[in-house]
């Protein structure tokens, strides 16, 4: 069966799940008194440490896309090389017969500009099977070896490229749904950790029971300040 795709469980970016994370653990140490009342000690604290570390290790898909730009343009170098080499063919192949006959049109070059990676691939290999078949033709206008080799090296050296970049494709899948899984990981301890948090201050400290408060975004952040400001406010008057 096919694994389902992950789907991360909260809704703000990564670096900002980390910095909340790093933030509730430090408030977690200065109660950790009260933490252990709820069988929270300072070894699963360390845990969650731990996994905060191992958090900010992944590569961030900035990181990941830009490898794979990398590894595409080079897949597109190594194809211009390649229709290149078969063009030259062609222009010799044209000289011996029209580019209307058969013969020509065996080598199935037509629309070489238009082709996708797999079907320039194809077309370079038979490009090479076709030209061998016809070499005593055509060396009158020069094809030969060096001209056919041309063609094979470059088509080689296309295909590498192509799986290279193909690779990074997969790496970048993979490792968003690790990023995804660890971050969801992460999110779900710093629940705990926080719902704990709140219970031990909901009726004795207000400020320390707001450590614990999960925004989602600086604007809520700013919300509840003003808020808190606002009761402190009237609590004073």
């Amino acid at each position: 069966m096919k694994k389902q795709a992950s789907h991360r469980q909260y809704n703000f970016p990564d670096a900002d799940l980390y910095v909340q994370c790093m933030d509730r653990i430090r408030f977690a140490h200065r109660d950790i008194t009260e933490f252990k009342q709820y069988g929270y000690d300072l070894e699963r604290l360390k845990g969650f440490n731990n996994l905060c570390d191992k958090f900010r290790a992944l590569p961030d898909d900035d990181e990941l896309v830009g490898d794979q730009m990398i590894t595409t343009d080079k897949k597109y170098e190594a194809a211009e090389k390649l229709k290149t080499a078969i063009r030259s063919l062609m222009t010799r192949v044209a000289m011996k017969y029209s580019n209307r006959s058969g013969r020509y049109r065996k080598f199935g070059t037509a629309k070489l500009g238009d082709m996708t990676d797999a079907q320039l691939l194809f077309c370079g290999r038979r490009s090479i099977r076709v030209a061998r078949q016809q070499i005593d033709f055509l060396a009158e206008v020069g094809v030969n070896e060096t001209v056919i080799k041309r063609i094979a090296d470059t088509a080689q050296a296309f295909e590498r490229a192509l799986n290279i970049q193909q690779d990074k494709v997969a790496d970048r899948d993979i490792s968003v749904e690790r990023r995804i899984e660890q971050g969801n990981k992460l999110y779900n301890e710093l629940i705990v950790l926080c719902n704990i948090g709140k219970d031990i201050w909901a009726e004795r400290d207000l400020p320390k029971y707001e450590n614990y408060t999960i925004y989602e975004s600086n604007n809520d952040q700013k919300i509840a300040r003003k808020e808190r400001l606002a009761n402190e406010e009237e609590t004073k008057s």
